[in-house]
C-alpha cells in the first residue's frame, strides 16, 4: 500500500488573490476621491476668480453712474435751480438719462469684462427743505443677465451663476 500524501491545513490557499483585489479596490477609491477633490478645487478657484470680475464690473457701473451724475466744477448751490456753472445757479445734478430716476445696462468695453453685463440703477431723493438731493446708484454685474439686464432671478440651471452688486449714494 502507497501512502496518501495530505497537504498540512495550516496553509491557506488564494489568500494572495484576495489581497490583490482588495488593495485595487482601496486604490482606486482613493483615486477617485483625488479626482473629485481636485476638480472641485478647480471649479472653486474659477467661480471666485469670476466673483472678482463681477466685482470689477460693478466697480465700472458705479463709477460709470457718478460720472454720469456728476455736477462739474464742484458748484454746490443747491436750491436756486438750474443754471451755468459758476453763477451760483447750479444744481444740474441728474441721473443717466437725465432725469430723477433710470435704469441703464451695458457690457463693459475691458475684454476680460466682456462676459459680464452691468445694470445701473440711478433713483434721486429730493430734500423738501431746498438741501442737496441725494443720489442712490446701484450697480450689478451678472454673468447671465434676463433680458439684457442684472440680476437675473431665474439663472440657468447650475452653479455658475455670478452676481455682485455695489450701491453709491452721491
Amino acid at each position: 500500500m502507497t501512502p496518501h500524501f495530505t497537504p498540512p491545513h495550516g496553509r491557506p490557499r488564494g489568500f494572495a488573490i484576495v489581497s490583490a483585489i482588495f488593495i485595487l479596490v482601496v486604490l482606486a477609491a482613493l483615486g477617485a476621491f483625488i479626482v473629485s477633490v481636485t476638480t472641485s478645487q478647480q471649479i472653486g478657484s474659477t467661480l471666485d476668480f469670476q466673483g472678482v470680475r463681477a466685482y470689477q464690473a460693478a466697480r465700472a457701473g458705479i463709477e460709470w453712474g457718478i460720472y454720469q451724475v456728476h455736477t462739474p466744477a464742484y458748484n454746490f448751490s443747491y436750491g436756486a435751480g438750474p443754471g451755468p456753472v459758476g453763477t451760483g445757479l447750479s444744481n444740474d445734478r441728474r441721473c443717466p438719462g437725465g432725469g430723477f430716476a433710470s435704469t441703464d445696462s451695458f457690457v463693459p468695453a475691458a475684454p476680460t469684462l466682456a462676459t459680464f453685463t452691468v445694470t445701473v440703477t440711478c433713483a434721486a431723493t429730493v430734500d423738501a427743505n431746498n438741501g442737496p438731493t441725494v443720489y442712490s446708484l446701484v450697480a450689478t454685474a451678472c454673468n447671465q443677465p434676463a433680458a439684457g439686464a442684472c440680476p437675473n432671478l431665474a439663472p440657468a440651471a447650475g452653479f455658475n451663476y455670478i452676481e455682485r452688486r455695489i450701491d453709491a449714494a452721491l
